[in-house]
């Protein structure tokens, strides 16, 4: 009889390990999936500073290429992404932007373009990803708060209402979705 309760001891110790075993996977799969759920939320995050940082680079180059005054006494929007690189409208070379940069949420060097007339006026990227920033802008990008994507996040130089404080704010019409690629 002693043989009989050794032999059943073991086998409800062995259910035992493997009940654990299992509850050891179940915690590690858990803590894996909150551990790249909180990662792409983090690189989510750093995308959306970067990417406001490239906008801010691009409204202030179309805004230094606007403020350049033709002989004409003028002021004019450029045509493409490559004007803001080499800007031949004067005596020299002058470069606005160092380069075209990569839209940091979609990984391309395209960009959706905001044309009045033509001109390029602004950028936004082509991401439809949902922005975690809502709110906590800079007040020239207040009006980037409470978008319902990525794409609606546009960076304008308006020329004049940029001068009084006014943050930049193109019609909807005036967006091209159609964007640029860049090689370089």
């Amino acid at each position: 009889m002693a043989r009989c309760s050794a032999a059943g001891r073991r086998r409800n110790e062995a259910g035992f390990s493997f009940l654990w075993t299992l509850l050891l996977v179940a915690f590690l799969g858990l803590g894996v999936t909150i551990g790249v759920e909180v990662d792409s939320t983090f690189v989510q995050r750093e995308r959306e500073r970067e990417l406001l940082s490239v906008g801010r680079q691009f409204r202030a180059a179309i805004g230094r290429y606007y403020e350049t005054t033709l002989s004409a006494g003028r002021h004019e929007y450029p045509v493409s992404l490559d004007e803001l690189l080499q800007d031949n409208r004067a005596a020299g070379i002058t470069r606005h932007l160092r380069k075209v940069f990569v839209d940091p949420m979609t990984g391309k060097p395209e960009w959706g373009l905001v044309r009045v007339g033509g001109r390029i006026v602004g950028v936004h990227s082509l991401s439809d990803k949902i922005p975690i920033k809502q709110d906590g802008f800079e007040p020239e990008e207040l009006s980037l708060r409470n978008k319902r994507k990525i794409s609606e996040w546009v960076f304008a130089y308006s020329g004049e209402r940029q001068k009084a404080g006014t943050p930049a704010r193109p019609s909807p019409a005036d967006r091209s979705s159609s964007g640029i690629s860049v090689a370089r």
